[in-house]
Parts: C-alpha cells; sequence; structure tokens
C-alpha cells in the first residue's frame, strides 16, 4: 500500500543539510510517496501540518528533539501518525522508541512499522514528548547553542552540563501531587513523560512513554560538586534512589514558584511558573519497530 507522507526536515538540525537526499532516496524507494516541505523556523511546523492534513496519510519529521516538539501540538490536532527520522543531536524521542539513527533503518521503520499509541505530558497547554523541566535544564538549554551542538556533537549536553553545573544556585518551589503539598530547595525540577533525555539521561529506571504517569525528580543538593558522583546513576535513572534526590509520580502535578521562573520542554523554552502538568494517555500514534 502506497501512503502519501508530508516530509518535514529542519535543515538546521545536526544532520538535517547533510543527510536529506539519502532520506527521500530512502523513502521513495520504499514505496512512499513525498510532499516535501522545508523551513528553517520550527514555528512555522504547526502551520504547514493543518495545511496538508487533509492530502496524506503520516507526517514524517527529520530533526531532532526540539523540531518534534515545534510540531506536537499540530500532531495532536490532527491526529495523523508521526514518522521519525532522527537527525538531531540527542534524538531522545527516538532512543525511547527504539528507533535507530541508521537512515536506511528508520525509513524501514516508516515504511514496515507498525503505530504504536504513546503518551504525551503537557503543561500550561504545551505538549511535550521527553521531558519538561526548570532550574538547571533551563540554563544548559541557554548555553546549548546550536554552534555548540554543531561541533561538539551528542558531548556538547556533558560540556554545557558542566558549565551550568558550576552556576546553579538552589531555589524554593512548592510542588503539589495527589493532592499533598511539598515545599523544596532545588537545582532542578524535572517531569518525564518519556524515558530519555538530556542526551541519553533516564527520568525513572522503569519510566515508559505509555505507562500513563508522570515522573517527577528535584534535584535537592547544597553544593555544585555535589552532582558530580550522580551523573552516571542519571543515564540508567538510577538517581531517583539518592538522598539528594526527591521522587514522585502521579498523573497530575502543580510547580509553583516565588517568581516565575522558565521551563523547557523536549530542550525548548515555552513556558513558566506556576506550572500545571499532566498526562494525556495514548495521545498519538508513532510508527515504531514491529514485533515480528
Amino acid at each position: 500500500m502506497i501512503h502519501r507522507a508530508l516530509l518535514l526536515v529542519n535543515p538546521h538540525a545536526r544532520q538535517g543539510q547533510k543527510r536529506l537526499s539519502e532520506a527521500i532516496h530512502c523513502l521513495k524507494q520504499l514505496g512512499l510517496d513525498l510532499i516535501e516541505e522545508y523551513t528553517e523556523q520550527p514555528q512555522l511546523l504547526d502551520g504547514i501540518i493543518k495545511r496538508y492534513q487533509n492530502e496524506v496519510d503520516l507526517v514524517i519529521i527529520g530533526g531532532g528533539d526540539g523540531t518534534l516538539n515545534a510540531a506536537v501540538d499540530a500532531l495532536v490536532e490532527t491526529q495523523l501518525p508521526l514518522g521519525i527520522l532522527p537527525l538531531g543531536t540527542a534524538n531522545d524521542l527516538a532512543r525511547t522508541l527504539e528507533i535507530p539513527n541508521s537512515l536506511p533503518e528508520a525509513c524501514k521503520i516508516i515504511a514496515n512499522g507498525e503505530v504504536r499509541r504513546i503518551d504525551l505530558g503537557w503543561v500550561n497547554g504545551k505538549h511535550f514528548f521527553n521531558v519538561a523541566s526548570l532550574g538547571l535544564s533551563v540554563k544548559i538549554t541557554q548555553k546549548l547553542t546550536k554552534q555548540v551542538k554543531r561541533r561538539w556533537g551528542i558531548l556538547a549536553y556533558a560540556i554545557t552540563a558542566l558549565q551550568a553545573i558550576w552556576e546553579s544556585r538552589p531555589f524554593s518551589a512548592e510542588i503539589r501531587i495527589n493532592d499533598k503539598s511539598t515545599l523544596v530547595k532545588t537545582v532542578q525540577i524535572a517531569v518525564g513523560n518519556g524515558r530519555y533525555y538530556g542526551g541519553g539521561m533516564a527520568v525513572a529506571p522503569d519510566a515508559t512513554i505509555d505507562d500513563q504517569r508522570l515522573d517527577l525528580y528535584s534535584l535537592e543538593i547544597q553544593h555544585w560538586w555535589q552532582i558530580i558522583p550522580l551523573l552516571p546513576a542519571m543515564r540508567q535513572g538510577r538517581h531517583i534512589h539518592w538522598r539528594e534526590v526527591r521522587a514522585l509520580s502521579g498523573q497530575e502535578i502543580e510547580v509553583n514558584t516565588r517568581k516565575p521562573r522558565p521551563i523547557n520542554t523536549d530542550g525548548e523554552i515555552t513556558t513558566y511558573t506556576p506550572a500545571h502538568f499532566r498526562v494525556i494517555p495514548n495521545a498519538l500514534g508513532v510508527l515504531v519497530p514491529s514485533n515480528e
């Protein structure tokens, strides 16, 4: 069966421009009929998807997590299935869904894979795939420029994180979950819907993108150097067992701070506290590797 697909590529993604022709050739060889659209402004993706919603069977996005995040609201509204070409730096959503970085393999999944319904996170009207967070991660986002990512690739996350950790200072916040309020002094609060974020760190050891829950952790350290021994544990999500980390989970979470603090969703700053988070179960269909 020939599928007509809207192919959206961010040419600024780490591998977007370089591997674009390879992706188009591969998808056409596999029998997909493509409508190709390119934009250097991710905020325009929403309008492009809505414009073609009645002409295509699915949307294929080539880029990283930031590009996917820019398109997520339109994907929810149109309910078109999503195919992912992991052309970004971290590709955390692809990692969560076990979509390989190999472009030919990713194309085969789009052509022959199965549609899996996944949950989405939601904060103050904005959907997200992986994680929404405030504090340290926002400083990392602000420092993680396109030039740094292009030069260092996945290492850019570690290099930038070390710079941001040095400058981080604790802030006060109120976390309300399951009708219980907790006051914390923290350097970071992260609320995860998927499993991976930040270049391969895990939200929690058992987190999945269809478990119909949000996993929160609050990083409650007093001095910057206390995070150093935590970093290896964060790769597997085992940091939630450390004394300096508060771990909570639920379907709805509220976070309040004394003054508005920026929140990043999938690596892009999109809203501010006070924040109301919730999980949207089975929100979107995504093409993933077949179990057969």
